[in-house]
């Protein structure tokens, strides 16, 4: 297991202070503002941790308010909304200096049979012979001036927790406009102990799942996030748990953009295990501000 993986599976293991209050620490980064994948997925860690183990979480939604600031630990306070005969729900509130910086709720189910269908999953090459990119970002930052790799550095060093190995990768520094799809598969650096509750599985792919979401919306447009005059933010996130899953094992990221307007972009995801079930669906908003040079 690596030490970014180390650190990973460290945030997630919240402090609990009181009864439904948390705190949630960042590892130390040059980074100015909190990766909002952290933020989600220790939400879910929270909110999990008030819930009965048998009832799993099916899906989160999720707003972010204010940049949340690395050196400050951050207070996830969690409502007891409903407990249902079959569906849990749960209202979590993030927060730093008083002030909300995060907003979600979650709802959890027992597990039960049903009927089920699923979009088949897409034909494209395995993970095996495809270059990690976090070895491309290496290669991208050797060609960048002093200021264009204090901004990689804003994206580059989250890949390490979790491998991620893009079938067709973006051109960061001279993009072309293309469709906006792109296929990427992911998991852990390092396998996890057998005996993982699947609550910390979701809550990794929780967060895996804010990686190049948003940049998809980018790729019709010629401009990468890495363009100096972007502005990019991400406005909301969602993600519904379809079937179980080991985030330490290869699964395919399947993302497109059905829309961008407003300086605003949708995207969206799903994610596929390697004997073809599709697991686990995503959608994110994110804006795209290109502001005057």
């Amino acid at each position: 297991m690596s030490e970014a993986l180390n650190q990973l599976l460290d945030i997630l293991k919240l402090e609990k202070i009181d009864t439904n209050l948390y705190r949630g620490v960042t590892p130390k980064t040059t980074n100015k503002r909190v990766f909002g994948g952290q933020v989600f997925a220790q939400a879910m860690r929270a909110a999990q941790d008030t819930v009965d183990a048998e009832r799993i979480v099916h899906s989160q939604h999720a707003y972010f308010l204010r940049p949340g600031d690395p050196s400050v630990p951050i207070l996830y306070d969690v409502d007891d909304i409903r407990d249902g005969g079959s569906f849990t729900t749960r209202r979590v509130v993030a927060s730093q200096r008083g002030k909300a910086i995060f907003n979600t709720s979650l709802s959890f189910q027992v597990l039960e049979p049903g009927l089920s269908h699923q979009c088949e999953m897409p034909e494209c090459p395995g993970p095996e012979d495809l270059p990690d990119d976090s070895q491309r970002w290496d290669k991208i930052r050797e060609q960048l001036n002093p200021t264009a790799k204090a901004r990689s550095a804003k994206h580059g060093p989250r890949l390490l927790p979790i491998q991620m190995r893009s079938v067709e990768p973006i051109d960061y520094i001279n993009p072309v406009a293309r469709k906006a799809e792109q296929f990427v598969w992911i998991k852990t650096a390092g396998e996890l102990p057998a005996e993982q509750d699947t609550g910390l599985h979701n809550a990794i792919l929780a967060y895996a799942s804010d990686f190049s979401l948003m940049s998809t919306a980018l790729m019709p447009h010629e401009v990468s996030i890495m363009n100096p005059n972007l502005q990019p933010a991400s406005l909301d996130h969602a993600i519904w748990f379809h079937d179980s899953f080991r985030v330490d094992e290869w699964l395919l990221y399947h993302m497109d953009s059905l829309r961008s307007s407003r300086s605003r972009g949708l995207s969206r995801g799903t994610f596929y295990s390697r004997d073809g079930r599709l697991v686990a669906s995503t959608i994110q908003e994110g804006l795209m501000r290109l502001r005057d040079s």
